[in-house]
């Protein structure tokens, strides 16, 4: 079995790469990993998911899993990634499973784990449930029978609990501020539209009607330009776009310009360091930051960290060093003192609540970061490791350094997720970014062609 767990949990097309059999592997590895050693009570477990159609047949195969295993369970149904995370907290349960592949299109699926507290899963935890599974733990371990069996209930009113939450954290009311957000016709159709109006915003929402195969499906967070359509046809201030498990946010200017999650970080940290709530002045982002990023914070006086490709990296700086904000450019913003995890809808919230307070545009706010020109190109490839890795793979990219010195950068990774290696490019220009960039995947192509 190749590596289980990627960047953000375990993915694959449902019911081929991830199928039920695998989905049960997991969660009862996942129950004997992570549920209290002292087994005084029955585990508890917390399960969401998103609106694939798929979905339904993995809870089914992750309950069973659970249930099996011993763990109590409560279904919330279709809710946000974030909202998993923190009625896992509320609930004080041992582990919570979400069920989606966030962006991903709708034939793919995902299990994303928590552990108690809403927390995602360290390295070294995600390598033992992924050894208990290999090793085919499921079948080795004693079931329980009889009142030792898990119990299954269902949680109505989650999504209240959640909505509630997120608006009691806002620091300025969004009265005034109108607002397109596209839903991805996904987890966000139903909370985010209520949390935007709920904190005094006029709301439209576009694609908000889920229909088990719709997610994602150009619309989101990763294909903006109805929401861009949508903003300008309805003179909003401002659009929002989630992904299919919203816990992303990238939103568009009044005038349909993109504002990523790069220009959104830079925006909140400077509105916190104001308040006085961005410890140490530090702000943290993954090595896929646009390096405008962290020219605007030197700016500003305020530290930028780095950290590899993943929000669970970014939170795992986040915990260690006791700092108040960070996240990717992909839109995953992080706030430990309201989410455990990346959370868009909140991340919408406070961008609102910076607009209003300050009454200043979002084209205002966003122009403290000049982003320098930037070309990612995904390269499909039949090993990503070799494609990453080889030798005249590494001269390229060396050669590459060399030429751009301090006016670019280059970064060279494998997916996490997928049979792809990202190349990406900044320079002083968009044309030598290109040039350089493709260069490089030419060579990334030659040395792990595709079948």
């Amino acid at each position: 079995m190749g590596r289980l767990f990627g960047t953000d949990g375990v993915r694959g097309r449902a019911n081929a790469d991830l199928t039920p059999e695998l989905a049960l592997a997991v969660a009862v590895a996942a129950a004997h990993t992570l549920a209290e050693s002292d087994r005084s009570h029955p585990p508890l477990a917390v399960v969401g998911r998103d609106t694939r159609a798929s979905g339904e047949m993995l809870e089914a195969a992750v309950v069973a899993g659970l249930t099996s295993a011993g763990a109590n369970v409560v279904r919330v149904g279709v809710l946000p990634t974030p909202a998993v995370a923190f009625l896992t907290a509320e609930a004080k349960a041992d582990l919570g499973v979400m069920l989606s592949a966030s962006h991903n299109p709708m034939p793919d699926n995902g299990i994303k784990l928590f552990a108690a507290g809403g927390h995602k899963l360290p390295d070294e935890i995600e390598a033992r449930i992924e050894a208990a599974v290999e090793a085919n733990a499921a079948s080795a371990w004693d079931r329980p029978i009889g009142a030792g069996v898990g119990r299954v209930h269902d949680l109505l009113d989650g999504a209240d609990h959640y909505v509630q939450h997120l608006v009691n954290t806002v620091p300025h009311r969004l009265d005034g501020i109108k607002v397109v957000v596209d839903c991805a016709n996904g987890a966000a159709a139903e909370v985010a539209p209520v949390a935007y109006r709920e904190a005094g915003a006029e709301v439209v929402a576009i694609h908000a009607e889920p229909d088990g195969l719709n997610i994602n499906d150009g619309c989101g967070s990763n294909h903006i330009d109805a929401l861009r359509a949508a903003v300008v046809e309805h003179g909003a201030h401002l659009g929002i776009a989630h992904d299919g498990d919203a816990d992303r946010c990238v939103a568009v200017t009044a005038d349909g310009d993109e504002v990523d999650g790069d220009q959104v970080m830079a925006i909140l940290a400077l509105a916190m360091r104001e308040a006085g709530e961005l410890t140490d002045d530090t702000l943290v982002a993954t090595v896929m930051s646009n390096l405008g990023l962290r020219l605007a914070m030197s700016a500003q006086g305020i530290r930028l960290v780095e950290t590899k490709v993943g929000d669970r990296y970014v939170l795992e700086e986040l915990r260690a060093s006791g700092l108040a904000l960070g996240g990717e450019q992909s839109g995953h913003i992080v706030m430990p003192a309201y989410a455990t995890t990346g959370d868009g809808v909140l991340t919408g919230l406070h961008l609102m609540a910076r607009m209003a307070a300050s009454g200043r545009s979002l084209a205002e706010l966003a122009a403290v970061l000049t982003r320098l020109p930037q070309v990612l190109i995904n390269v499909p490839v039949g090993d990503r490791t070799v494609g990453a890795a080889a030798p005249a793979v590494r001269a390229e990219v060396e050669r590459a350094e060399a030429e751009l010195g301090e006016s670019g950068r280059v970064l060279l990774r494998p997916s996490g997720t997928e049979p792809l290696v990202r190349v990406m490019v900044e320079a002083a220009t968009e044309t030598t970014a290109r040039e350089v960039a493709e260069r490089i995947a030419d060579r990334v192509r030659a040395a792990s062609p595709t079948a």
